[in-house]
Parts: C-alpha cells; structure tokens; sequence
C-alpha cells in the first residue's frame, strides 16, 4: 500500500469514527417524545418551554396514541411515552425482557369530557346511560331527555389511551372481566380535535376527550355515578376534588430510572413552571 493509500484510509476512518461521535453527541443533546394525542399539546408546550431554558437540547414531541407512544419505548425509538393509561403487565414484562423496567410519572391530571353539540338539550347523563349510549343499548336522543332522532357515537381508535380508559371506566364500570364494547357502529376517529371538529357540526353526534379540547363549540355535559348521585361537570376544581367521575392521570413513561436530559426535562415538567403550562392548558395540576 502507497502512501498516499494510508493516508487515504487513516482519514476515511476519522471520519468514520469522527461521525460516529458526532451521532452520539446528537442523541445525548436531544429528546424524542411520542404518544398520547390528548397530550400531544401539552408535550409540545411543555418542549418549547424547556428548550428556552436549555438551548443545546432538542425536544421533538408527537402524537399516534398511548399504544404507539409505547410501541416505540419498547422499540427503544424514542425516550418518553406519553400515555394517558397505565400500562399493561404484558407491556410491563416486555420491556423487562428487552433490559428494563418501564417507570410510570404521573405529570398532570385530566377530566373526560364527554360532549355534544351547543344546541343538543341533553346536559347531563349518568355513568350508566352513558354505558347503554356508547354500547349501543340506547340509540335514540329521546330515551335519554332529548330531541327523537339517532344517536351517532364518535369514539378514538383502538391504539388510543382515551379509547381504553373510557371502555374499562365507562363501558366496563372498573370491571376486571367486563366484556362491554363499543357500538359495532361507532365512527373511530385519529385524535380528539377530529371528534372536536364532528361534534361541533353534528347535532346527532356525542363523543369524549381530555376536558382541554372543549371550545364553546361543543357542550360538556355534567356526569353522575348514578341517578341518586349528584351531576358533576368537567371542571379543574372538581376533578382535584375527585367529584368528577370520569378523572384520570397523565402519564410519562421511561426506560427505567430517568438520566441525563430526560431526568432534567421531568424535573422541569414537574416545577412549578412546568405546572403553570399545565393549568393554561386546561388540565390539572398534579402539583397544585
């Protein structure tokens, strides 16, 4: 080999070795989030909020649904999972069985509102009509106090963390071996905006989201556990006082131990700042 070949190679392989740093470098100084649509706004205002204070890390957040965002955590393809449902224990043990245990961060709360149209006269529905609504049991307004005509029932899709808790807390009322389902006719929407947009121009339609998705161009209705139970409405202060009956908490899920910048991201989320942006967003403080 001439000269010119060995210097030839000894550059191409700092180049090699010099990219392999710099590839390194770019995944220390930055963050991929993915999950929860009904979080994906928070994430987002969250990431902008944070990358004020620390310039050299990138944060990029998106949604698909809890489901994906945790795909991805198993897939190691991205660093937090934003889920807004606990995880399962088969999902628990897969990631125990690719090198970790996934660790579960409550960072906020949230209230489900579930919506109708401005002009629809139902404003209050109790945890058991709302089974027989979304079932598929009652179909007409007129059986729950409203105008005869067909109920259309707008629910997330499958991979979604609303789509789960709404079944096992509403459908299923907490039941471990409940075997309730959504209509077979039920429209399956991609995110919360798109069951915001049908509400807010179908009369017949009803539908459920993170209470922060609500405008006045729909109408939450008050909820009750049953018909002697009082009618509690979507709001911060009732879920904090755990009266409202369709309450959850919203989720970061890690690889383990939370390092490096993503411990500092969570610390952030978790100061009162971080919790100032929750509140703006319409949800709830885990941290009041």
């Amino acid at each position: 080999m001439n000269v010119k070949m060995i210097v030839y190679v000894m550059m191409l392989g700092f180049a090699i070795a010099a990219g392999g740093c710099s590839r390194k470098q770019s995944a220390a100084n930055s963050l991929q989030i993915k999950g929860s649509d009904t979080m994906v706004n928070l994430g987002q205002a969250w990431a902008e909020a944070f990358m004020k204070i620390e310039p050299k890390i990138s944060v990029a957040v998106t949604g698909g649904g809890s489901g994906t965002g945790i795909a991805s955590l198993l897939a190691k393809t991205c660093d937090i999972a934003e889920c807004s449902r606990e995880l399962k224990a088969e999902e628990i043990a897969l990631g125990k069985q690719k090198g970790f245990e996934p660790r579960q961060i409550i960072v906020a709360l949230d209230g489900l509102a579930v919506i109708v149209h401005p002009a629809n006269p139902v404003s209050r529905l109790t945890l058991g009509q709302l089974a027989q609504i979304f079932t598929g049991s009652i179909r007409d307004w007129k059986d729950v106090g409203g105008t005869p005509g067909p109920i259309v029932v707008l629910s997330r899709e499958v991979n979604s963390g609303t789509h789960v808790y709404f079944k096992e807390h509403v459908l299923r009322r907490g039941k471990v071996d409940g075997k309730e389902e959504f209509a077979p006719d039920a429209l399956l929407l991609p995110s919360s905006q798109a069951i915001a947009d049908e509400v807010a121009q179908n009369p017949a339609a009803i539908g459920y989201y993170g209470m922060g998705y609500v405008t006045s161009k729909q109408k939450a209705v008050a909820v009750a556990l049953d018909a002697a139970a009082p009618y509690v409405e979507p709001t911060i202060a009732n879920v904090l006082a755990k009266t409202y009956p369709i309450s959850r908490p919203l989720l970061f899920v890690t690889h383990g131990q939370p390092q490096g910048p993503v411990d500092r991201f969570i610390d952030f989320v978790l100061s009162p700042e971080g919790q100032k942006i929750v509140s703006r967003l319409d949800f709830v403080p885990v941290k009041p």
